[in-house]
C-alpha cells in the first residue's frame, strides 16, 4: 500500500510541486488567517472599535450569519470560483471571526488567552504529524465524526434557549476530542486533494485554500473548547 501512495504522489509530483511544499503551501494559508485574526481582533480592541459594535444588540447574530454564508458559499461554490476569490472569502471570513473573537480579549485574561493559544498550537501540531505521517484510514470513523459535530451544534442551538451550564465540562471535552480528529483527519485530505488534483493546478490551488479552511476552523474550534474548559473569565 505504501508503495502504490509512494507511486501515485510521485505521479502527482511530475504536474508540479512537491506534496511536502504543497502542504506548506496549504498550512502558510491557513497561519495567514490565524495572522488576520489576531491583527483585525487587536485592532478591534485597541481602537475601541469593539465597543462601538458590540454596542448593537443584534450585532452577534449578524456576525454569524454572515460567517456562515460565507463558508457555505466557498464550500458550494470553490470548483466554479476563481483562486482570487477563493482567497478573499477565506479572508473575508478571518477577518468576520476576528470581529467575534476581539471579545475575548475583554472576556478573558490576556496570559489566559496566550497560555490556551499555545497548548491549542502544540495539540494541533501533534495531530496534524499524526494525520500527515500516520497510515490511517478514517473512513471507519468519519461517520463518528460527523455524528459528533451535529451533537455539538444541536447542543449549541438548545443551548440558546436552556441553561445547560451543568454540562459545559462535558461538552468541551468532547469537542476537544472532536475536533483533535478533525485535525488529523483534514491534514490527511491535504495528500488526497494533492493526488486528485495534481494534473490540475488551479483546482489544486483552490483545494489547498479550501483545506486551510478547514484547518483554520479545527483550530479555532479546538482553541475554543480548550478555553472554555480551563480559562476563567474576568470578573
Amino acid at each position: 500500500m505504501n508503495e502504490m501512495m509512494n507511486q501515485t504522489y510521485s505521479q502527482a509530483s511530475s504536474y508540479g510541486e512537491s506534496l511536502g511544499r504543497y502542504t506548506a503551501k496549504t498550512f502558510g494559508w491557513m497561519f495567514a488567517g490565524l495572522l488576520f485574526t489576531f491583527g483585525i481582533s487587536v485592532a478591534m480592541v485597541v481602537t475601541g472599535g469593539l465597543f462601538y459594535l458590540f454596542s448593537i444588540p443584534a450585532l452577534p447574530y449578524v456576525l454569524l450569519a454572515a460567517e456562515l454564508i460565507v463558508v457555505i458559499f466557498l464550500s458550494a461554490h470553490i470548483e466554479k470560483m476563481s483562486v482570487g476569490m477563493a482567497r478573499v472569502m477565506f479572508f473575508v471570513y478571518a477577518a468576520l471571526n476576528g470581529i467575534v473573537f476581539s471579545a475575548y480579549f475583554l472576556l478573558f485574561d490576556v496570559m489566559v488567552l496566550m497560555g490556551v493559544f499555545l497548548i491549542t498550537a502544540l495539540f494541533f501540531g501533534i495531530m496534524a504529524l499524526i494525520g500527515y505521517f500516520g497510515n490511517i484510514n478514517f473512513s471507519s470513523i468519519r461517520p463518528f465524526m460527523m455524528g459528533g459535530l451535529i451533537f455539538l451544534c444541536g447542543f449549541w442551538l438548545l443551548s440558546l434557549f436552556i441553561n445547560l451550564s451543568q454540562f459545559e465540562t462535558m461538552i468541551c471535552t468532547i469537542g476537544i476530542f472532536l475536533f483533535l480528529l478533525f485535525t488529523a483527519y483534514d491534514t490527511k485530505k491535504i495528500q488526497a486533494y494533492y493526488v486528485h488534483y495534481g494534473n490540475m493546478p488551479e483546482m489544486a490551488a483552490k483545494a489547498s485554500i479550501f483545506s486551510a479552511l478547514q484547518l483554520y476552523l479545527d483550530f479555532i474550534n479546538l482553541f475554543l473548547y480548550i478555553l472554555r474548559f480551563v480559562g476563567n473569565k474576568r470578573n
